[in-house]
């Protein structure tokens, strides 16, 4: 998506050459692509180590930090291992999405109209909350210290970043479209008017 928004503000009439089938084709295998093999490495190693304290966790759904914890061996080094694995792959998306919007922020505000800067901030914006929200929550969950760990604190951090990010990616990305606006004002209107 920050390619994207990239390509619209930057390069806005290159955009249909720059942002073609084969080209959104591509970005989404390799986005496919990657997201399985990180799958696969953390899946062979979380279930390669040996478990002594049962299968079961009180949880939403199975995490890698919850399944270590089931582990009755010394896996610091694995766990090292994973964590410069996922150190290199979120901080290279990290840089190309920073890069990506430091770009975009220095075209939008070249924009002479307060009119077309609203435009492409509001285009920019929603993308940027939901990717802090996400990240700050996928942290929060993977990289505190594990005295901090409490598991009411755990559930609430997964269900964040597993079911409420992308809710409100499709909500924030809903509310730009004006017809979906309006019927929700009708919505809203209708109810309130039943209730008086």
């Amino acid at each position: 998506m920050a390619y994207d928004h990239f390509v619209a503000i930057c390069k806005p009439l290159h955009y249909r050459t720059l942002m073609g089938s084969r080209t959104c084709v591509q970005m989404a295998a390799a986005a496919w692509g990657g997201g399985f093999l990180y799958a696969v490495l953390h899946t062979a190693n979380t279930f390669s180590i040996p478990r002594c304290q049962g299968n079961a966790r009180d949880q939403f759904f199975c995490e890698v930090p919850q399944i270590l914890k089931l582990s009755c061996s010394d896996f610091y080094l694995r766990e090292v291992g994973l964590f410069v694995a996922t150190l290199s792959v979120v901080f290279g998306c990290f840089i190309f999405i920073v890069l990506s919007y430091v770009q975009i922020f220095t075209a939008v505000l070249r924009i002479p109209s307060e009119q077309g800067r609203h435009k492409a901030f509001s285009m920019c914006l929603p993308h940027l909350a939901v990717l802090s929200l996400f990240v700050s929550t996928g942290t929060f969950a993977y990289l505190k210290p594990p005295p901090l760990s409490s598991l009411a604190q755990d559930l609430v951090v997964a269900v964040l970043y597993a079911v409420i990010t992308p809710a409100a990616n499709v909500l924030i990305y809903s509310f730009r479209n004006k017809e979906l606006k309006s019927a929700l004002k009708k919505l809203i209107q209708l109810v309130l008017v039943q209730r008086q």
